[in-house]
């Protein structure tokens, strides 16, 4: 049968042939049947279903047991977002637009890629299955990989430039705590209604980013005493582990990488790595000022870093729970109260988090009609 046109190539079946082939347990035939038919089937049924996806559904019903209350609690107050003024859900949905729009030069530029339209599509769909399953993020990164190499890339080029994208997002993501330890020792912004102090806290740590990537880029020095120094740390904290070695030279060699895959881009690179980050900070901290909260925005800055690694943790779809339990709680540290913390987590979560799931559907649905059977190449330069 003849591929339709919008279909991508490598179509998967429509249905899972092996689950297909499972054995399912026989039809009781009398009311008085043991129950011992059913749990033969069941586990028949277990035996066919790949073990990591049993261990990663497992961990994810353990993990919301545990945020489920704090969870429910946090939702119970949605109905208060109707207390916001709109406009400032239109001031962050255009930081959040903007974020992914930094995310979107940085892939292109690792990828050399031409089309914009390309990259948004596959990055919007990735990033909305990430959101939809626990341990996503490989599910994901794997559909815009297959977006990708649909569109005519070659395999090697994907990898790496997804790989040197992601390193270098994730850099600029764990220097943003080490940028903001000046400004908490010596005061800084606090959230103001106009959000101007903080504005130009932003700047000034964009600014220090750029330097500290350039640096990073091209002397093996800073990296090198970095990596022994987290080395160091790591084994004389777990004494009982098997010892780290050789940290140092995977950081330089990962460095390599994305020096390779950006040439002489690196300069533009570094302005998409650091507005990824810093235009999403800065739609948390626009969500605080809806609420009338104050805090001094170095606080919140560590507060959104520890966000941000919960939401890496593959325990549930996006880190959802963990996400909004741990920022509230930090906000909470940072000197915001419970009530202007919860709102603020609620408005931030909804334009960043579950927004983006119905655009990356229809970028998907975008992605199908444009390209079908053939697909834009990314260029070979």
């Amino acid at each position: 049968m003849p591929r339709r046109s919008g279909a991508p190539r490598h179509q998967e079946p429509p249905f899972d042939e092996t689950a297909a082939r499972v054995p399912l347990p026989a039809p009781r035939t009398d009311a008085g049947a043991s129950a011992d038919e059913t749990v033969t089937g069941l586990l028949a049924l277990l035996k066919h279903l790949p073990l990591r996806r049993i261990i990663v559904f497992a961990v994810a019903g353990v993990g919301l047991y545990f945020v489920w209350p704090q969870l429910v609690s946090l939702f119970s107050r949605l109905p208060q977002l109707r207390g916001i003024l709109w406009l400032w859900f239109v001031l962050m949905g255009a930081l959040e637009a903007a974020s992914f729009f930094c995310a979107w030069g940085l892939m292109r530029l690792a990828l050399s890629a031409r089309s914009w339209f390309l990259i948004a599509t596959a990055q919007l769909t990735g990033n909305a299955v990430s959101h939809l399953i626990p341990g996503g993020g490989a599910v994901g990164g794997t559909a815009s990989y297959q977006m990708f190499a649909a569109s005519g890339a070659p395999p090697e080029r994907i990898v790496s430039g997804l790989t040197a994208s992601s390193l270098i997002s994730t850099a600029a993501l764990f220097s943003l705590p080490v940028l903001s330890l000046p400004a908490i020792l010596f005061g800084g912004a606090a959230v103001a209604t106009t959000l101007l102090r903080a504005l130009i806290y932003g700047m000034v740590v964009f600014a220090l980013i750029l330097a500290m990537g350039a640096v990073a880029l091209f002397s093996d020095r800073p990296l090198r005493a970095v990596g022994e120094a987290v080395q160091r740390t790591r084994n004389r904290l777990l004494v009982h582990r098997k010892r780290l070695t050789g940290l140092p030279d995977r950081v330089i060699d990962a460095r390599d990488l994305i020096k390779s895959m950006l040439g002489r881009r690196w300069w533009a690179a570094l302005p998409y790595a650091a507005g990824n980050w810093l235009f999403d900070y800065s739609a948390l901290l626009a969500a605080l000022a809806a609420t009338g909260a104050r805090p001094r925005a170095s606080l919140v800055l560590l507060a959104y870093v520890v966000a941000a690694l919960l939401g890496m943790v593959p325990i549930t779809p996006g880190g959802l729970g963990f996400v909004e339990v741990g920022l509230v709680a930090t906000l909470g540290l940072a000197g915001v109260g419970v009530a202007d913390a919860t709102l603020a987590t609620l408005a931030y979560r909804l334009v960043s988090f579950w927004t983006p799931i119905p655009a990356g559907g229809v970028a998907y649905l975008l992605y199908r009609h444009r390209y079908g059977a053939s697909a834009e190449p990314i260029s070979s330069d």
